[in-house]
Parts: structure tokens; C-alpha cells; sequence
């Protein structure tokens, strides 16, 4: 069973939450404040915040640049994660993905079930790897945002959880870019 390991030092993370939305703005982006909340209180550096429409350009440019930034260790997005039609969060990041996490979007849905049943499976929760950056693409209510980090993202992005964390592997993002040259 997974535990914390006191032994092991925190190691704090560049984290940058980017909110998709064509009506938030910063006064009343909850969720994305739900985030910043718990990045701070759980030791991380708040690296960028930043809110951008629903527009599949946008997003995927955003996302892509943060990227590539040395601080940035990790992007949460929340919003655009529906069926609707203005819904093209997945649809902008999973084509950019290196690696896909199936097991956040498996996990997370087990989390949303225990809590609001099946309207779980109204979101496409997902995550990967873009850039040797992990980025994980949440429903844009508080709750879910605080369900995604309090069950997955804060231990797993704690160096001292056990038996395995992020943290532990993000040297290790990029080797298949190394061993290929690019």
C-alpha cells in the first residue's frame, strides 16, 4: 500500500494550471483557484496561471509552450473536458501527447464515482506526457479539481510517496528524445 516516506526529502514542483473557458475570468475562476489553493498549501510553486477560450489553437498552444519552459514541471488544465460542442480539450492535447496515462482517467473516474455516481462518465479525464512535462486535463467544476488533486496529484507528485511518484521520474521524461537525437 502506497505511504510517505519521511525519511525522503519534498522535493517541490513547477506546477502551471491553465483554465479553458469562454466566460471565466481570473475574479471568478474557481477551479482554477481550487488548484493554485492546494498547489501552495501542499509546498509546490504556482509556475503560471492563465485562462484561454475554448478553442482547440489556443489550448494546445499554451500547453505546448509551457512546455518547453525549464520551470514548468507540470500543467493541470481544467474545463472543456465535456460532450459539448465548445468541449475540445482532449481533443487539442491528446494528439500532442507522447506517452498516454490511461490510468489518471481510469483512477479519476473510480475517485468521481465514489462521490457524484455515474455522471462521472460525462468528462474525458485524461493525462501524458508533452515535452517531458506530465499534463493533466480536468473537468472545470472545484470539486472534480479537488477530487483529481487530492486523490492522484498530490501524492503522486510528493517525492517521498511510496512505492512510486512523478517526481522520482521526471529526469527521465525525455529519454526517448536523447536516445533519438531529437
Amino acid at each position: 500500500m502506497s505511504r510517505i516516506d519521511e525519511k525522503r526529502p519534498f522535493i517541490p514542483v513547477g506546477i502551471a494550471i491553465l483554465t479553458i473557458s469562454d466566460t471565466r475570468t481570473p475574479a471568478d475562476d474557481r477551479s482554477g483557484q481550487t488548484l493554485a489553493d492546494r498547489i501552495a498549501e501542499a509546498g509546490h510553486r504556482l509556475a503560471a496561471r492563465d485562462i484561454v477560450r475554448d478553442d482547440r489553437e489556443q489550448i494546445r498552444e499554451r500547453v505546448l509552450a509551457w512546455s518547453r519552459e525549464p520551470g514548468i514541471d507540470v500543467v493541470i488544465t481544467t474545463g472543456g473536458t465535456g460532450f459539448t460542442g465548445r468541449d475540445v480539450t482532449p481533443e487539442a492535447l491528446e494528439p500532442i501527447f507522447e506517452k498516454r496515462m490511461d490510468g489518471f482517467s481510469e483512477v479519476f473516474h473510480r475517485i468521481s464515482y465514489d462521490k457524484i455516481g455515474t455522471s462521472t462518465i460525462q468528462s474525458r479525464a485524461t493525462g501524458g506526457v508533452v515535452n517531458a512535462t506530465f499534463v493533466f486535463v480536468l473537468p472545470g467544476s472545484p470539486g472534480a479539481c479537488r477530487d483529481a488533486w487530492d486523490g492522484i496529484l498530490k501524492p503522486q507528485l510528493d517525492y517521498r510517496h511510496m512505492p512510486c511518484n512523478f517526481v522520482e521520474i521526471m529526469p527521465r521524461l525525455d529519454e526517448h528524445l536523447r536516445r533519438t537525437g531529437k
